[in-house]
């Protein structure tokens, strides 16, 4: 949030990928953003995001819609920021997801991922494995940090931002102008 904030948002649109019941969205409205959308490809989510929406008096802000980008981006606006917390390590085809992101990003782009290492790999080994003895279909994916960079990086994005919070690492990146593209390109 703090990298987002620091880049100014107010009045921005915000598209949050997979924000759940949508806390960040709330906050960022909270912190200036004029308007904000969230995708999500389950409805598991809607009913207490709902809810928080109505405390919060936000209805008229926020859009909530099923979709999942990376099969139907042509279906989706572009907007100032684009969020993913927690989602890109969901989701198999990060460079799908992270290239159709990236390519709705006006200004910014922030995504947050697990550890590219050992520990953080075994965990998520280690989780899969007790869901699928468990009959749980979902799987968590350890994708390689350079990798999802570099495809953000391919929709025109420049990382600005990588911090680590916790387990969780945070990279955010900016829309580079015309001539900084050109001049990489030479």
């Amino acid at each position: 949030m703090q990298f987002v904030a620091a880049q100014g948002i107010r009045d921005a649109t915000v598209l949050e990928i997979g924000g759940g019941v949508g806390e960040i969205q709330l906050e960022l409205l909270r912190l200036g953003a004029g308007r904000v959308t969230n995708l999500e490809i389950t409805s598991n989510y809607e009913a207490e995001a709902e809810r928080l929406i109505a405390q919060a008096g936000a209805g008229g802000r926020i859009t909530r819609r099923q979709l999942d980008i990376a099969r139907s981006s042509d279906q989706v606006e572009a907007a100032d920021v684009v969020i993913l917390h927690r989602v890109v390590c969901c989701y198999p085809d990060y460079q799908r997801l992270l290239s159709a992101a990236g390519s709705h990003a006006r200004r910014m782009l922030v995504f947050s991922h697990p550890g590219d290492n050992l520990p953080a790999k075994a965990a998520i080994w280690f989780e899969n494995v007790l869901r699928r003895v468990r009959g749980n279909s979902f799987r968590a994916y350890a994708h390689s940090a350079a990798a999802m960079v570099a495809a953000a990086e391919a929709q025109g994005l420049a990382a600005e931002y990588k911090q680590r919070s916790g387990a969780w690492h945070v990279v955010g990146l900016v829309r580079r102008s015309q001539e900084e593209v050109e001049s990489t390109e030479r």
